[in-house]
C-alpha cells in the first residue's frame, strides 16, 4: 500500500512530461513557416493591387512561390469548375463566386474590397465626353466589359438605372481589355472601375449613379487547394491590416 503515492506521482509526472510535449509540439508546427508553391487566381481589376500584396507576403513568406492569373472573374470560375489547380480565388463580385461555392470547389467566402465605375476616355478627351449619356450619342465609339464579366454586369445595370441605351462596338472579357482600346483610341469611352483608371494613362469622371452600383470582392480558399496552409496564410493577409493598406492606396474601399 505504501507504494501508491509513488505509483501516482509517477503517472502524474508522465502526464505532465506527456502535456509538455505535445505543447511544445504544437508551439512548434504553429511556428512553422509557409512554403511551396501558391496559385492565385484573381480578378483583373485586382492584378496591381495583388502584384503588391504579393511582393509584400513573399517577403514575409520567403518559402513560398506565389503564381498570380489574372483574367475576367467568369473566366476564372470557368477555368476553376473545369478543374484548375488554383489555392486562392478572389472575385469582383459575388456572382462568379457563388459559381463556384455552389459547385463546392470553395466555402466561407469574405469581401475584402469594394470598387465603383467611372467613365474613362482618351487622353484629350476628342469626343469630348462629359457625360454618361455621351456614351449614347451617334457616332461615339463605346467599349464595355462583357455582361457575363462583373464589370459588364455592373455597367448594364449603371446604364439601366440611368436611362442610358449604349450599343458597345466591342464587348470584352475584363477592363484591361478595355482600358486598352480606350488608350489605343480604338474606342471614344469605356467603363471600368475607378482603380483602374487610377494607375491608366486615360482621362476619367465617376457619373452620376455610379456611387449607387457598388462590386464588392470576395476571397476564398478551394476546397482542394494544393498548398492549404499557404492558401489560408494569402487569404489572411489579403483581409489583414497590411493587404487592407494596400488596397485602399490603389482606391480601393474597405469591405
Amino acid at each position: 500500500m505504501r507504494r501508491l503515492p509513488a505509483i501516482a506521482a509517477a503517472a502524474a509526472l508522465t502526464l505532465l512530461l506527456g502535456g509538455c510535449a505535445t505543447a511544445q509540439q504544437t508551439a512548434a508546427t504553429d511556428s512553422d513557416p509557409v512554403s511551396g508553391d501558391l496559385a492565385v487566381s484573381a480578378a483583373a481589376s485586382l492584378q496591381g493591387a495583388f502584384d503588391e500584396a504579393i511582393a509584400a507576403f513573399t517577403a514575409a513568406h520567403p518559402e513560398v512561390h506565389v503564381v498570380a492569373n489574372y483574367d475576367g472573374s467568369s473566366t476564372l470560375a470557368t477555368q476553376i469548375d473545369n478543374g484548375a489547380r488554383v489555392d486562392v480565388f478572389a472575385s469582383a463580385d459575388q456572382a462568379n463566386m457563388a459559381r463556384v461555392t455552389d459547385a463546392g470547389l470553395a466555402a466561407s467566402p469574405v469581401i475584402f474590397a469594394r470598387n465603383t465605375l467611372v467613365v474613362v476616355m482618351p487622353e484629350g478627351n476628342p469626343a469630348g465626353i462629359r457625360t454618361l449619356a455621351d456614351l449614347a450619342e451617334p457616332g461615339v465609339k463605346t467599349v464595355l466589359c462583357a455582361p457575363e464579366v462583373p464589370c459588364g454586369a455592373a455597367s448594364q445595370k449603371l446604364l439601366r438605372e440611368q436611362g442610358v441605351d449604349v450599343t458597345p462596338v466591342s464587348q470584352e472579357q475584363n477592363v484591361t481589355a478595355v482600358l486598352t482600346k480606350v488608350r489605343s483610341d480604338e474606342a471614344d469611352a469605356g467603363l471600368v472601375y475607378r482603380t483602374d483608371a487610377a494607375t491608366a494613362d486615360v482621362e476619367s469622371f465617376a457619373p452620376q449613379g455610379a456611387d449607387q452600383v457598388v462590386n464588392s470582392y470576395p476571397v476564398a480558399v478551394l476546397a482542394d487547394a494544393p498548398n492549404p496552409a499557404a492558401a489560408e496564410a494569402f487569404a489572411a493577409f489579403i483581409r489583414g491590416d497590411a493587404g487592407q493598406r494596400i488596397l485602399a492606396s490603389l482606391g480601393f474601399e474597405a469591405p
